[in-house]
This record gives structure tokens, sequence and C-alpha cells, in this order.
């Protein structure tokens, strides 16, 4: 043989060593990587969820029925703020469990809107402190720190006034027939549909 020749017996060992050393890596990093996604993954499984707090919240016949203050939370899926929230509300209902009811009220199902109109829901996470008797006693709209929250529960137990809401007031009993007119269709007139 030539020394121009290339030795064939040379090449697939050279390539079968490279197959070998690439395909040793390629398995260390998959266990490394299933590691971490197992280690990941049991980290988040204590984790509590909207889902979580709605499965295990009083229903709301029982929370107006059963003597004990209630808050009720207004909330989304989709909602940020609500989920941000769910830490702080475990913890409250941890420390007030048997003491207050936790009523969780999904503004995305259809069956709460009477509550929704009767709260006049305009803003979520959207709270509402009641009574033992179930009558609504302040609300509150948006994050709330746990600390002010507890106060305000606190004070429910005791049937005190709350510290850090304002007290839903009364509103006007007056109601203006409103019909339309028919001398103007102009919707920029509003004073031209009460009737006097």
């Amino acid at each position: 043989m030539s020394a121009k020749t290339p030795n064939p017996s040379a090449q697939p060992t050279e390539l079968t060593l490279g197959k070998r050393i690439r395909n040793f890596i390629i398995v260390l990093v998959a266990i490394a990587l299933s590691v971490a996604l197992f280690l990941g993954l049991r980290t988040q499984t204590g984790a509590v969820t909207l889902a979580t707090l709605s499965d295990r919240s009083t229903p709301l016949e029982v929370a107006l029925s059963n003597s004990k203050p209630t808050l009720m939370e207004f909330y989304a899926d989709w909602c940020t703020v609500c989920q941000k929230m769910v830490p702080d509300i475990a913890r409250l209902e941890q420390e007030y469990a048997g003491k207050v009811n936790f009523v969780m009220l999904n503004v995305d199902n259809s069956k709460w809107l009477p509550e929704i109109l009767k709260y006049r829901v305009d803003g979520i996470p959207h709270f509402v402190y009641l009574g033992k008797q179930g009558e609504a006693i302040a609300q509150a709209i948006g994050e709330q720190p746990r600390s002010i929250m507890a106060s305000n529960l606190e004070a429910l137990l005791n049937d005190a006034p709350l510290p850090y809401t304002s007290a839903s007031g009364q509103v006007s009993k007056y109601e203006a027939n409103v019909t339309p007119s028919s001398e103007t269709d102009d919707p920029r007139l509003h004073s031209s549909q009460v009737v006097k």
C-alpha cells in the first residue's frame, strides 16, 4: 500500500468515539434537566392557588346563615392582583379558621351576577366584610395588606367598627322617572329624558 491511502479502520473508531462522547453529554444534560424539573415541580405542589382557595371556601349560603363574620372576595383567575394576594388570604384563613367564613366568588361565573350587582363590583379583587348576620359592613377594592385585613377581621369578630375601610353608607332613595323625549333625539341632552 502507498502512504497516501487512508487507513479505513482508524476512521470508524474516531467517529464511534465522538458519537459516544456526544451521547454521554446528552444523557448527562437530560438527567440534569429531569432532576431540575422534578425539584421545581416538587416545590410548587404545596403552593396555594386561587382554585385551591375557591375549592375550600365556605359556600355563600352557609356563610350568610351560620352567624359568623365573613370575608367575601370577588376575583377572577386572570386577575394578577388576585393571584398575588393568594398567600395572604391563605394565611388569614389559617389564622381565623373556624371563626370567620372565607367566601370566594369568581366574577367570570354568571351564577354570581346577582351578588356582583348587589355589592356593585366594578373592580377586582373586591372584598366585602359581612357581619355575623350576613349584613355588608364595609367593602374594599384592590390589593390590601394582610395586616390591614387582619385588623378588619379582628374588628368583625369583636363587633367593633372596622378600622381600615369606610363603612357602606346609605344611598339616596330619590328615583327619577326617565322616559325618552320625542322632542329631540340628541343623546348629549341627558336632561331632556327626565320627566318632571
